[in-house]
């Protein structure tokens, strides 16, 4: 049954995706860029509510108190592709620091432009980089949230921290609260594969570092903080769906933390 609901969901993913960007995209380049947003925020809700409903997947989300007014630095965990989109109806104006091959994707990269998105080529340095930095701050102060995701790539859960030391960098140049953020969607949409798993999972938004830190003790609190609540909240997860199959970074981390419940299956 998950097999065949997995297949069911990924072709409705991207029936609806096409669907929505033929039926919305002359309004979407019309309006005004803020208001823009409402079409790519209610295509995210509309997979929320086709992965509730085909594969039996929900979340909830703890500590939007915690999101504070303004620019500020949206740190997630990053473990699929559903947190590569599923928290953007919660944030007011997000922009990403996107690779520039990206702009070249025909429609696409028309909307990172129209959303005024940053684009850099990963392998520049000094001035190039510079530019980045000085357009990012720009968007900061209009009010605006970066999304970064401290360790860079996807990770699977319970895999062992790799931060990068990026995100300081632009902790101490931007000045502005970072905004930690763990979940484990990973356990229901694993990376590199097409089975999605029911179940439901956490959001846990932390509270904000405020700017003025030392770059090196903001880099020891971030990971710190996050790895901290991570843990908790993997156990969790993995206590509430006892059904889940789980990798081996998830079972060899809950085995560390004493807590691999008896008879979890592997993947």
């Amino acid at each position: 049954m998950v097999i065949v609901r997995s297949i069911l969901f990924n072709i409705a993913f991207y029936i609806s995706l096409i669907v929505q960007m033929i039926i919305f995209t002359p309004y979407y380049f019309l309006a005004e860029r803020k208001a823009a947003w409402s079409i790519p925020k209610n295509w995210v809700r509309s997979n929320h509510w086709l992965q509730e409903k085909i594969v039996g997947t929900t979340f909830e989300i703890e500590g939007l108190e915690n999101i504070p007014e303004g620019g500020y630095i949206f740190a997630p965990k990053h473990q699929s592709f559903w947190d590569a989109y599923g928290l953007l109806p919660w944030l007011d104006d997000p922009v990403y620091i996107l690779k520039q091959e990206l702009r070249w994707i025909p429609l696409f990269g028309q909307y990172i432009f129209k959303m005024r998105m940053i684009p850099v080529d990963r392998g520049a340095k000094g001035k190039v980089m510079t530019g980045v930095m000085e357009r990012t701050k720009r968007e900061m102060d209009n009010g605006r949230q970066l999304i970064i995701y401290p360790e860079g790539t996807r990770r699977s859960p319970g895999a062992p921290p790799s931060y990068k030391y990026g995100i300081a960098r632009l902790y101490r140049d931007l000045d502005v609260p970072v905004v930690p953020v763990v979940m484990h969607p990973g356990l229901f949409w694993p990376r590199r594969k097409f089975l999605r798993f029911p179940g439901h999972f956490k959001v846990q938004i932390l509270e904000p570092i405020q700017p003025g830190l030392d770059p090196d003790v903001f880099m020891d609190t971030l990971v710190e903080v996050m790895e901290t609540a991570s843990d908790k909240l993997l156990i969790e997860t993995v206590e509430a769906n006892p059904h889940l199959p789980l990798r081996e970074d998830a079972r060899r981390r809950l085995t560390e933390l004493g807590a691999l419940p008896s008879g979890a299956q592997p993947t």
